[in-house]
Order: structure tokens, then sequence, then C-alpha cells
């Protein structure tokens, strides 16, 4: 059995440690100088190569070292190899966080006192109380539900939006096409969390945005490509949205120049929503192996179909 990842170099000497400590048994190998690509079983890495079938042909797994797996989209994988996107708590824990700081952040008019600062200008502004605040959040998945848990406990009125209907406690739970345009007709603060698919790409545009209420505010922590970024911009302008919470754009890194850096009614950050903590994404992907050999499923397992 073989383990290689490709990653920065500190990511990798800790999952060495980690692996040597806990998997001694497993080859472990942090670059392609350390192994024959032949002999990999397991790979991790973000990026991946177009030839992936033909330098690794005898892959078991392939495993994203980030929560996304929509970079494989048109990479050719190996027969019977199985896509595994990361689940593990730091990732889980930093968008938990991201949420959390940004509904805040538009529910309390954050952009627009930035923008009066910036100007110099005291003076107070009307507000929600967060009773009376509907939050809704697209993606029910790991990420939205560590969403949803955290953000209970303010007393928002929740609501979520999904590929399949849920039921969650305390949660209006909406799916389809005409659930979403139920659910946004009803949501002051959108949080999108989706995976990007060929049915999720560019949703955030402005036939979505029109069917929020006038001055909603979105809270954007999926990826780049959900996003149609002049609709955002054309909405804000004309005060359909009042404020956005942006962690991802199309290209990354964003153009010098491009409205979405100076808009005053954004706070732009850049995809640092999430990420993973090399300690416990090692041990997640250990136990992901230890599942593989034992027959069971595996945590973050991907339906290449679906797309997540």
């Amino acid at each position: 059995m073989s383990f290689l990842i490709l990653s920065y170099p500190a990511r990798v000497e800790t999952f060495r440690k980690v692996f040597a400590r806990d998997f001694p048994d497993l080859v472990f190998a942090g670059s392609l100088d350390e192994i024959d690509p032949v002999d990999v079983r397991y790979l991790m890495a973000w990026t991946f190569p177009d030839d992936l079938a033909a330098k690794f042909p005898n892959l078991e797994l392939i495993l994203s070292v980030g929560a996304g797996i929509d970079q494989m989209t048109g990479v050719e994988i190996p027969a019977g190899a199985k896509l595994v996107r990361m689940v593990e708590d730091g990732v889980t824990s930093l968008v938990r966080d991201y949420v959390v700081m940004s509904v805040l952040g538009l529910h309390r008019d954050l952009p627009a006192f930035l923008d009066q600062q910036r100007q110099e200008i005291w003076k107070a502004r009307d507000f929600v109380w967060a009773d009376q605040r509907r939050i809704g959040i697209l993606g029910l998945g790991e990420l939205g539900m560590a969403a949803v848990n955290a953000l209970r406990p303010f007393g928002f009125k929740l609501s979520g939006w999904s590929r399949s209907l849920k039921s969650i406690e305390g949660v209006d739970c909406f799916a389809g096409d005409e659930g979403l345009k139920a659910m946004l007709a009803e949501t002051d603060i959108t949080v999108c969390l989706l995976p990007l698919t060929d049915e999720t790409r560019n949703i955030l545009n402005a036939e979505f945005f029109d069917m929020l209420p006038k001055g909603a505010g979105l809270v954007h922590a999926g990826r780049g490509g959900h996003l149609d970024q002049e609709a955002l911009l054309d909405a804000l302008d004309s005060g359909q949205l009042s404020g956005a919470f942006i962690d991802v754009t199309n290209p990354e890194p964003l153009p010098a120049g491009h409205r979405l850096w100076s808009h005053p009614g954004i706070v732009l950050t850049p995809h640092i929503a999430g990420h993973s903590r090399p300690e416990t994404a090692a041990q997640a992907t250990i136990e992901n192996i230890r599942r593989h050999l034992a027959g069971e499923n595996l945590k973050g397992s991907v339906n290449p179909a679906l797309g997540y």
C-alpha cells in the first residue's frame, strides 16, 4: 500500500509525521521523486494532472485536500477509483466561523458603517432584531449544518435549500426550483455553501437576486463559479441588495482594478473561509483509508455523476 500527497511542504511534513506515528505500515511519499506512480494506491492533492489515469493507473482513492472536488471536472480518473473530498473539523469550524461573522456583519449593517467610517460620517442606522431576521442557507451538507447549528443561538429565523428535501428541527427546508423561489422570497440574508456542479454554476445571478426582498444581503463562501459578479454589482448599485461578504471570485486572484475590490457594499476576503487543518486532516485521511481497507463507507465520498 502506498500513499502520495502533493501539497505545500509544511502540510506534507505534518502528514508524514502523523502517518509515521499512526499508520507506519503504509508507504508514505511527499513527492513524485519518492515513489513510482504505478505503485500509488492513494493520491491526495488539490490540483490533479490531466493525465491522472495514465500516470496513476492503480489508484483506488483520489482524495482532495479541501472540501471541494470541482477541480476534478474534466479529469479522467482510473476505472474503479473513488473520489473523496475532505471532511474534517478544521474546514468545518473555519467555514462555520466565517458564516457567523458574515451573517452578523450584514445583520448589523457593517458594510454601510465601514463606508461611513471611510467618509468620516457619524450616523446611526436603523436595525432589525435577530428574531425578525430571516437567514436562508444554500446547501445543507456538513458545512451547511455547521452553519445552521452555529446560528441557532442568535434567534434568527432559519431556512435551508438542498437538492433533495430534508427535515431539520427548527429549519424551514426547501428543495427544487419552486422551493428555491419560495425560500428566497422570505430570505433577508442568503448564505451560499453549495458545491459547484453543472446545476449550481452561475446560480447567483440577476434572476436569483430579483427573487430576494429588496435590501437583502449575500454571504458567498461556495465557489467563484456560482456567482455572476456583474449581476451582483448591478444588484448592489440598484439597492436590490444592501451588502455582501464575498470570499470566492472568478478568476482568483481577483484582477487589479475590478469593482469587487472597491464597491462600498462588499466585504471581500481572499478565499479564506475554509482551510483544512493538517493535523486533523491527516487523521481524517488515515481513518478513510482504514475504512476503505475494511470495505466500509467513506466519509466525504463523492458521486461523480452529481459532483459532490
